[in-house]
């Protein structure tokens, strides 16, 4: 689920301060049962490390272990994104880091470097405070760690999804020119197989 980012979040982000005074306005939009679950969000940045998305990766979910890669990385790919923060919150107020946080991390560090997709920091939130593993140095720590190598699924899943970002944008820029040339909505459908409200935005 993408978040809709109001023009004050799309800030070129300095440090973990930044991201968490927005996830904390983004968790305290929700009703009190909804902040009783335990949210997962990624972060994409581009070079100049502003915000391109924010999406809600997992809702209500116990184990961050559970979430594949494919699904951590999808919408950077697609967005183009080449930084990336991780985010999840813990509803019962501790900012403790479990060991399974620092292995699912450990094992998104990994897969972002085959998709030359950086992981910059993973915070995890609470209503109030927060805790950041690259102020506190996990983060090189992890990507020193030698730890996780993608299994060939996981590769499989990432590669396919990759191809399919870099297929998809042919697609559009041969739909972009056929455009300019005025070709109708129609045609441009039927030969680039994209969805006409796509086509519409370009």
């Amino acid at each position: 689920m993408n978040v809709r980012l109001s023009s004050a979040h799309k800030i070129k982000v300095l440090n973990s301060a930044d991201i968490f005074t927005i996830m904390q306005t983004i968790l305290l939009r929700e009703n009190k049962i909804r902040r009783s679950q335990e949210h997962f969000w990624v972060i994409g940045l581009n070079n100049a490390s502003k915000i391109l998305f924010i999406e809600l990766v997992s809702l209500g979910a116990t184990n961050r272990v559970e979430i594949a890669p494919a699904e951590v990385f999808r919408m950077a790919i697609y967005k183009a994104a080449v930084k990336m923060i991780l985010v999840h919150n813990h509803p019962s107020g501790s900012v403790k880091i479990s060991e399974a946080d620092r292995d699912f991390t450990d094992r998104m560090i990994k897969s972002g470097n085959m998709l030359a997709v950086e992981v910059l920091d993973h915070l995890v939130i609470t209503e109030e405070s927060y805790t950041s593993f690259a102020d506190i140095g996990i983060m090189d720590e992890l990507k020193q760690s030698g730890r996780y190598e993608l299994i060939d699924k996981e590769k499989g899943w990432l590669q396919e999804m990759k191809l399919e970002a870099e297929r998809d944008k042919e697609r559009k820029d041969m739909a972009r020119k056929m455009k300019e040339e005025g070709i109708d909505t129609d045609t441009i459908q039927r030969i680039t197989q994209l969805r006409k409200i796509d086509i519409k935005k370009l």
